[in-house]
């Protein structure tokens, strides 16, 4: 397991559309666990393979609170609802934050890392994680979805309020 670098804004490959996983070996698992070794390593809760240079349809969501990793290859969504606005960030835009209008909740189909079908629902912050991360896998970049650019000292003040 290594740490790998983060590729950051700009750069092609994180607006390429990424390819299908079609094979499921050690390699893949050597990537899944690089990639989570570098999310945590940079306090992120979500990473794609394209933040990591690789233009394959893997990501990974962590939310930490006791929850299991989620690991979703070749994700797909079958259904959303509800709607919010709330503040995002991304690793490869270091320090950028703005407001960013998803669905409240998402039902998802992807396979693990063995090639197993699974399907994943979530809500609220969980399914914003999710939507970010399948976004980086075709292209789409948060920031061409925020609706205000925020600062990081408003973050922290926000933060710091749901923290009381």
């Amino acid at each position: 397991m290594a740490i790998r670098e983060i590729v950051t804004h700009p750069n092609e490959i994180l607006t390429a559309k990424c390819k299908e996983v079609t094979v499921f070996n050690q390699k893949l698992a050597t990537l899944l666990d690089d990639m989570y070794d570098t999310m945590i390593a940079s306090d992120g809760i979500g990473i794609a393979a394209p933040q990591v240079g690789e233009t394959i349809q893997v990501a990974i969501v962590d939310l930490g609170e006791g929850q299991e990793v989620i690991e979703m290859i070749n994700p797909e969504v079958v259904e959303i609802g509800g709607s919010e606005i709330e503040v995002e960030g991304c690793l490869s835009f270091p320090d950028i934050y703005g407001e960013v209008e998803r669905p409240f909740y998402v039902k998802v189909e992807a396979q693990d890392r063995d090639g197993a079908l699974y399907e994943l629902e979530a809500e609220d912050y969980e399914a914003r994680a999710i939507l970010h991360e399948i976004d980086h896998l075709h292209g789409v970049l948060f920031t061409s979805k925020i609706i205000r650019y925020v600062d990081l000292e408003e973050v922290e003040k926000e933060l710091e309020e749901e923290q009381l």
